[in-house]
């Protein structure tokens, strides 16, 4: 069996890694290659780093930020961000990262989605869509523009994977930052819409609603920000948690916490004393003289 996989979202904003809320307000988070060395560390499957300020700025993610971010971890690391060439692309990937997303551009020019699957293959390739409720409806939405765009969101996904698109990443615009859960009939949408692996992206803020993702629906990966950047432990208690109700997902590092508890916002508990007393190789009583 496959398994699911549990990601990280860096949002960079003006070189930083950002907290985003609503789309509008960002709080800075610390510098990404940092940020993506901890993630690492604490057993994060995939990276996703997305530059918020490239499209509106006419410029692309900068190739020498994504170099310290690749060259800090070791996970498999999507990019975007203002992408519009292959040449882009191709600096990208020499940088390091493993996968490039495109949004605005696959928009634009959908050809570019093609052109890179066919240069660099599927894999390499992710389409991301912007998605919010309008009107109750889920709708592809266009940030620059702040208005939905003239198409279903099932047909925009099918014309994405048609066009190459290894796998698609959907992100909930309406719950950035919200941390109140995902949006479970989005995830289903998607998953059910296409062939390849979805990605959900935004309300994530407890440790239990990445496996509910991948428990009630059928996304590959659930992706979280905020979350990950501001709850200890929460890779590592996030895949306990998952693995403890069956959710095939990847848990290899030093810390497992199989056994641990937990309080009801999902943060690790301590052990009681006299089971730690228990976990002591020796105890040698002090001498007396």
């Amino acid at each position: 069996m496959l398994k699911r996989r549990i990601a990280a979202a860096l949002l960079v904003s003006r070189g930083l890694v950002v907290q985003s809320l609503g789309f509008g307000r960002r709080l800075p988070v610390g510098r990404p290659e940092i940020a993506a060395e901890f993630l690492d560390r604490w057993g994060v499957d995939e990276l996703v780093l997305l530059d918020l300020d490239a499209s509106r700025e006419g410029r692309q993610v900068s190739v020498e930020l994504v170099a310290r971010v690749a060259a800090a971890s070791n996970v498999p690391l999507a990019v975007g961000g203002g992408l519009d060439s292959l040449s882009q692309v191709d600096a990208l990937l020499r940088a390091g990262a493993d996968k490039v997303c495109v949004n605005r551009a696959a928009r634009a020019r959908p050809a570019l989605v093609t052109e890179i699957a066919r240069r660099f293959g599927d894999q390499c390739v992710v389409a991301a869509v912007d998605v919010t409720r309008v009107d109750g409806v889920l709708r592809p939405w266009c940030h620059l523009e702040r208005a939905p765009l003239e198409v279903a969101l099932d047909v925009h996904l099918r014309d994405l994977a048609a066009l190459g698109a290894g796998e698609l990443l959907v992100q909930a615009t309406h719950l950035d930052g919200a941390g109140t859960g995902y949006d479970l009939e989005l995830a289903r949408v998607a998953a059910s819409a296409v062939d390849v692996p979805v990605l959900v992206l935004g309300g994530a803020g407890h440790p239990s609603h990445l496996p509910e993702l991948l428990e009630q629906s059928g996304a590959a990966c659930a992706v979280a920000g905020n979350f990950f950047h501001f709850a200890e432990h929460s890779v590592t208690v996030t895949k306990a948690q998952a693995a403890r109700r069956g959710v095939a997902v990847r848990v290899d590092t030093a810390a497992r916490y199989d056994d641990a508890r937990f309080d009801d916002d999902g943060r690790l508990l301590k052990r009681d004393d006299d089971v730690l007393d228990a976990m002591l190789h020796t105890r040698i009583p002090r001498e007396v003289i």
